[in-house]
């Protein structure tokens, strides 16, 4: 059907349900809805509850993808559902859409969820300004247009919650903080106007819960509805944390960063053997002589007195001079 270039198709909403209180495991539902080319999945989960099912649940709130209230899955990808169109979504996944929480295990009420722990990350960061500052200023505590740019838009997060439940660390290391408190940290450790850097580094800098046990998958950048790129404030963190000399937690991460900066200088290409041995050690290196064997034998890594050279090295470690802002 066409009216004014309005569009409608038939779509099948395969929904999950449960309620803490009630059952003792979640389930789907299905709803086949004619849906217009002008609705957004939030359209969608108010026509489910107004004419389908009065007791679905979900957190809905501006309508303008200001406030992050409506953060869903739609078929594993995170968005809010204020500002996906659910007909570009067919387009990608068919006409069959599953609709989840952020965080099926953490889920409360259908789409309603405790985000709990997503406030403890955010809070365990001091995710404000700490500065001594005159308690009867004359004049105002100006941040000049360079330095506001150096934010890189970190202040601009909503806190809705998609990357950090889209990020797969999150899900296997409670103790892990998240890319969205990373992302909040970087807002404040490149203020000009905070005097907790060292401090709000130490922590983010630990094992476990820091920034070094971010595994690089790009999932936060891809889940972001306000494309803040969290991925970005992680690199800038971990540089801060090299350019602070006085932070040197030593762990393996740790090394394994500054180990495959040192084989890029010295060979142009990555050492893959030396880089286990320089991250964890000579004894650390037992452990993996079963897969260094598989790759051995798949020309993955080689002996180290056969490791080859890069034809354009003296280039490679021109770039590497003129780009390091660290020392290692």
């Amino acid at each position: 059907m066409e009216n004014n270039s309005v569009t409608t198709k038939s779509v099948t909403f395969k929904v999950f349900r449960f309620n803490s209180d009630t059952d003792y495991l979640p389930y789907y539902k299905e709803y086949k809805m004619d849906v217009t080319s002008e609705e957004v999945i939030l359209d969608v989960m108010d026509r489910i509850k107004w004419d389908h099912d009065g007791s679905f649940s979900y957190r809905r709130s501006c309508r303008h993808g200001i406030c992050g209230a409506c953060a869903v899955q739609v078929n594993g990808k995170a968005t809010l559902a204020c500002k996906m169109n659910a007909h570009e979504l067919t387009n990608i996944f068919g006409d069959e859409l599953v609709l989840e929480p952020q965080s099926t295990k953490r889920s409360i009420k259908d789409m309603i969820i405790d985000k709990s722990d997503f406030w403890e990350k955010h809070n365990a960061v001091h995710p404000y300004l700490i500065s001594h500052i005159d308690e009867h200023p004359e004049m105002e505590c100006a941040v000049s247009p360079h330095e506001s740019e150096n934010l890189m838009e970190a202040d601009l997060c909503i806190q809705c919650g998609a990357c950090h439940y889209a990020c797969p660390v999150v899900e296997l290391n409670e103790d892990f903080f998240g890319p969205a408190a990373f992302v909040k940290a970087y807002r404040f450790e490149a203020d000009v106007r905070d005097d907790a850097h060292h401090e709000r580094l130490e922590e983010l800098g630990q094992a476990g819960q820091g920034v070094w046990d971010c595994v690089k998958c790009f999932e936060c950048a891809e889940a972001c509805p306000k494309e803040i790129n969290p991925i970005e404030k992680i690199t800038k963190l971990h540089n801060m944390l090299f350019q602070d000399g006085n932070i040197r937690n030593n762990g393996v991460a740790e090394r394994h960063a500054v180990g495959f900066a040192h084989s890029i200088k010295k060979h142009g290409l990555l050492d893959e053997g030396e880089l286990v041995r320089y991250s964890e050690g000579n004894i650390g290196v037992l452990k993996h002589v079963p897969v260094a064997l598989k790759m051995f034998k798949k020309g993955k890594i080689v002996l180290p007195w056969n490791m080859p050279k890069s034809d354009k090295l003296d280039e490679i470690q021109a770039l590497i001079k003129s780009s390091s802002v660290s020392k290692y």
